[in-house]
């Protein structure tokens, strides 16, 4: 799950779709559900609801 993880973090922060405030939420969201070690379709949901561009970069790092 951990490099699950790296890899959104990584695939997010290189994304040019998403607004610095957007990147920031995603993160916060991960760490607090990594740390909380929540299920990865939760995990997904959040981060969607963020911005539905997340949901792309998700689908193709074959994470969806």
């Amino acid at each position: 799950m951990k490099k699950k993880l790296d890899t959104i973090k990584d695939t997010i922060s290189s994304s040019d779709k998403l607004t610095e405030e957007q990147k920031s939420s995603s993160f916060k969201i991960i760490e607090e559900w990594s740390a909380e070690d929540k299920a990865f379709g939760i995990l997904f949901e959040k981060l969607t609801e963020i911005s539905k561009d997340i949901e792309p970069i998700l689908v193709e790092l074959g994470l969806a």
